[in-house]
């Protein structure tokens, strides 16, 4: 018999602040996002903190107050882990280490382990080792505290500051191999992409799970890995599809997110470079998330940072099969309509009947809902894009009604 696999799940608090940028309610919305960062990452939240700042605290992110309320309570429940929103300095870490004695990690060292945990392939790994690196450089002192308490006086000076300098040269060294590393495999991954000819090629992007290794299976007829989880899908998978006979290849990319680590950015040039050489982007959208909207501009803003800002975009709606509103009572005067209040009809009356020249899609890819209109839309854009690059094939792939009409009459 076999005995069921239990998960110990660490126990963490995680930290935020407000400010005059951000305001309790966004705070909240990113505490929700860090809260699934930190499951995916193999912990259970169990308290949440905040403070209202004009500006993070240079020496410890958060007032003295506040960083001895977390202190305590760290104390007296057993939390192994505090991660906080924001990017903590070097020093931040280490000064909040000495008071708080526990793990003490940040959005882009929780962002950087659940990468690390979902690298398979051998250049995934590369990857994300690469990232670690260049976070780990600055924040090395922090690992010898241990040397620095020594006394003075002779024969009492230690090597605190040679073990350093030790260890920053290793990592020096080792940054240097990894990027030499990824620069033979991006050579590769190049040629690679040149033997796959004048295919057209499509990218999916889009939010971590929106679901587009869901989409790529569905269309594809692809076994590409699937989990209700953030970066379920870290390495890169091109398929070649055929929709009516038109051959195109598409690729599934890694997922965007809110303060995505530059060090990834930088790190994963070679997989964005399917996204850069792309003839045409799927948009996927999450639009059963709340935040959506915000996901949207998340995403664009990726895509301006990697220069591929400019290629053609189908946005695809998905998941609408979860999507839920809230509802306001007849007899309800006070609460105001907001977006949370929409249908998806209502949805479609606002800026999405402007996106690109047709209206965006509407899609379920789970039970392949108004599935039919999204091969259609593909198969058009696909096929204007090959016939501008080969002008004589115009005949061999008709509209793509004419296609289902050869078909039927076949």
């Amino acid at each position: 018999m076999l005995e069921k696999e239990v998960i110990n799940f660490e126990k963490t608090a995680i930290v935020g602040i407000v400010t005059q940028n951000q305001s309790e309610e966004k705070l909240n919305e990113y505490l929700d996002e860090l809260e699934f960062l930190t499951y995916t990452a193999g912990g259970q939240v169990v308290k949440r903190f905040f403070q209202k700042v004009d500006k993070p605290n240079p020496k410890t992110f958060l007032g003295t107050g506040k960083i001895d309320e977390i202190h305590h309570y760290v104390r007296e429940n057993g939390i192994s882990t505090i991660i906080f929103d924001d990017e903590l300095t070097p020093s931040q870490q280490k000064n909040i280490s000495k008071i708080i004695d526990c793990k003490i990690l940040d959005r882009t060292n929780l962002i950087l382990d659940i990468f690390a945990q979902r690298a398979e392939t051998s250049y995934a790994r590369t990857q994300v080792e690469l990232a670690q690196c260049i976070y780990l450089l600055p924040r090395l002192s922090g690992l010898w505290t241990h040397l620095e308490r020594q006394k003075g006086g002779i024969g009492m000076r230690g090597p605190g500051e040679t073990e350093i300098e030790t260890d920053r040269r290793i990592v020096r060294d080792r940054i240097s191999l990894l990027k030499e590393k990824i620069k033979a495999i991006d050579k590769q991954m190049g040629t690679q992409r040149s033997n796959r000819g004048a295919m057209v090629r499509v990218a999916l992007v889009g939010y971590t799970n929106v679901g587009k290794s869901t989409l790529m299976n569905a269309i594809g007829k692809s076994d590409v890995f699937v989990e209700n989880k953030l970066f379920a899908t870290l390495d890169t998978t091109v398929r070649k599809v055929v929709i009516k006979n038109l051959p195109f290849l598409l690729s599934d990319t890694v997922g965007f997110i809110r303060k995505l680590p530059t060090q990834l950015v930088d790190s994963f040039k070679s997989t964005l470079d399917e996204v850069r050489e792309a003839d045409l982007l799927l948009h996927v959208v999450d639009i059963s998330h709340p935040d959506f909207e915000d996901h949207i501009a998340s995403v664009n803003q990726i895509l301006v940072d990697i220069k591929a800002a400019d290629k053609p975009v189908i946005m695809v709606f998905n998941k609408i099969d979860s999507y839920r509103h809230l509802t306001i009572d007849e007899d309800d005067l006070m609460t105001e309509k907001t977006t949370k209040h929409y249908t998806l009809e209502e949805w479609k009356a606002t800026w999405m009947s402007r996106v690109g020249e047709e209206k965006a899609l509407f899609i379920s890819a789970t039970n392949k809902e108004n599935f039919e209109e999204f091969r259609e839309r593909v198969y058009e854009a696909v096929r204007q894009i090959h016939i501008t690059r080969f002008p004589y094939n115009k005949f061999l792939y008709p509209d793509y009604k004419d296609a289902i009409e050869k078909e039927e009459k076949e």
